[in-house]
């Protein structure tokens, strides 16, 4: 919103008013306001929660300190979904299409996972939000951001061709380096499937290579195949910071290192010039993701502070799940979906290792009628704690592995 009342100042020589032109300076301004209101509205959130007594409710697992966390008001993603919406509102171009389908994400996700902390906290069903609606949550989110990415016309990718000076005009995004002798090149804005993949020439993927097979009939396919794989991967992630939600600061600090990260990716993709000089996929418009980002970093950042160990909140299903989906849609929307399995290698971890525990108890207990486990218990962080780590050397190492895993996404880049 301020974005347009300062570009109308600006025609005014209103004194500033030509900063809100900045992506960075927008940027900058909605990680600190994102990060003031969730410290400062975080207290008064949760002393609400507390006097309403929506507290955890906790099955005993054996887990040290597990008991004592009974009670500790949960739903605080509230608190992260005011602060990243806010910024977002004020600071970043509303019509832009990376930012809607951002804003839907956010606020479609937290809206599934309230609902299920609603259902546990006030109707007393530990079970929550029947499972099959939150999948099929996750999948009409999956199918309407697959089919905006595939038929939106403003969703494009750069292609740089070479050009004559003559035939530049002055709007063009050109990159001069590398030409030949009177020659220069142009980026011209075209709709592809072409995606980002580490360790491969040129760092891209076309979908379309998937129904290759099918001959002329690839471009009349290929939409069903590419909308499949970004509802599997939306699915897939937001589920996997939902498990990774398990012990204090863990899910929101690895979401903080995930966003960092992303928002670098976002800034780089849609300046045309960074773009060059990396030889990476260029992304009109892209760059306004940046600004939702930085409102997502301080608003988890900024809700660290009251959940970091020893909690005194819980984000809950309105926290983790909205996390996990707008860190896979954001991935999608910058063509970056196939680096998901380096970036967010902590919520894959967590949600195989369901996945393996559950599977193999099935099986074992068919074939020798005891079931037998993989780890000591899932998700892997309660394995570790079940060995005796404390909570927070746990939070701790993970965070740094987190950490890694972000510098080799970034580096992947350049690797060919």
């Amino acid at each position: 919103m301020l974005y347009y009342l300062f570009s109308w100042l600006e025609k005014f020589d209103f004194p500033g008013a030509g900063l809100f032109q900045y992506i960075s300076f927008r940027s900058a301004l909605a990680l600190i306001t994102a990060l003031i209101l969730s410290t400062l509205t975080g207290k008064k959130i949760i002393n609400y929660l507390r006097n309403k007594q929506v507290g955890e409710s906790v099955r005993d697992l054996g887990l040290e300190g597990q008991m004592q966390k009974a009670g500790t008001p949960t739903m605080g993603g509230v608190i992260i979904l005011l602060a990243l919406l806010v910024p977002t509102l004020l600071f970043a171009k509303l019509n832009n299409v990376y930012i809607i389908l951002m804003l839907l994400t956010a606020i479609w996700l937290g809206g599934i996972g309230f609902m299920d902390d609603y259902i546990k906290v006030f109707r007393k069903n530990k079970e929550g939000l029947a499972a099959k609606f939150k999948i099929a949550g996750q999948v009409s989110l999956g199918l309407v951001v697959g089919m905006v990415m595939f038929f939106q016309e403003d969703l494009v990718i750069g292609e740089k061709i070479p050009v004559k000076p003559a035939d530049v005009e002055v709007h063009d995004s050109v990159i001069h380096a590398g030409a030949p002798a009177g020659t220069v090149f142009k980026y011209i804005e075209k709709r592809s499937t072409t995606t980002t993949i580490p360790f491969v020439k040129d760092n891209e993927f076309d979908y379309k290579w998937l129904v290759s097979w099918m001959g002329d009939k690839e471009g009349k396919w290929a939409w069903v195949v590419y909308i499949i794989l970004i509802i599997l991967i939306i699915t897939f992630i937001s589920n996997g910071a939902n498990l990774t939600d398990g012990l204090d600061g863990l899910a929101t600090g690895t979401s903080a290192i995930i966003g960092a990260t992303l928002g670098i990716l976002a800034y780089v993709s849609g300046h045309y010039e960074i773009a060059d000089y990396l030889n990476i996929m260029y992304l009109p418009n892209s760059g306004e993701l940046a600004v939702f980002v930085s409102a997502f970093i301080g608003a988890t950042v900024g809700f660290l502070w009251y959940n970091s160990y020893p909690a005194q909140v819980f984000m809950g299903d309105t926290g983790s799940l909205a996390m996990g989906g707008m860190i896979a849609v954001f991935a999608v929307l910058i063509r970056k979906e196939l680096l998901i399995p380096i970036l967010c290698g902590i919520f894959i971890v967590e949600n195989l290792s369901v996945m393996l525990q559950v599977g193999w108890f099935k099986y074992t207990k068919n074939r020798f009628g005891a079931g037998r486990r993989i780890f000591l218990m899932s998700p892997i962080h309660h394995h570790f704690q079940k060995k005796g780590y404390p909570e927070a050397k746990i939070v701790t190492r993970f965070w740094i592995i987190g950490l890694l895993l972000a510098v080799v996404t970034i580096v992947t880049l350049k690797i060919r």
